[in-house]
């Protein structure tokens, strides 16, 4: 609960400062390539759906701007990913394709789980 609400505020304050018109998109597929390749799956699932290990970060990740920041200087156990390790436009990858995974469907809509 702390490090979402810590995630939303880093967030915030970086959209206010981020200039206008500098957004960067992301390629889905390249960054479903990259969350492998870089090992994010290992700790946050497979669809960044969160482990016992890592936060939940899809469907709905957070702003680019925040990743970015969160990935520079993480707290807890993450270790921080450099420039030199991952660049933003990479980055900007990985959250295209975090924002791309669906909203899993409502428990109601499951038979199953309603009976």
């Amino acid at each position: 609960m702390r490090l979402t609400f810590l995630a939303a505020a880093c967030a915030s304050f970086l959209l206010a400062q981020a200039p206008a018109g500098n957004a960067i998109s992301g390629d889905v597929n390249k960054g479903k390539t990259l969350f492998s390749k870089y090992g994010c799956y290992e700790c946050h699932g497979t669809q960044g759906q969160g482990t016992t290990a890592g936060a939940r970060l899809a469907p709905k990740p957070i702003a680019l701007a925040a990743l970015i920041a969160y990935v520079r200087r993480p707290s807890g156990q993450m270790p921080p990913y450099t420039g030199k390790v991952v660049s933003d436009a990479e980055l900007a990858d990985i959250r295209a394709y975090l924002a791309s995974i669906p909203e899993p469907p409502p428990a109601k809509s499951i038979p199953l789980l309603n009976q």
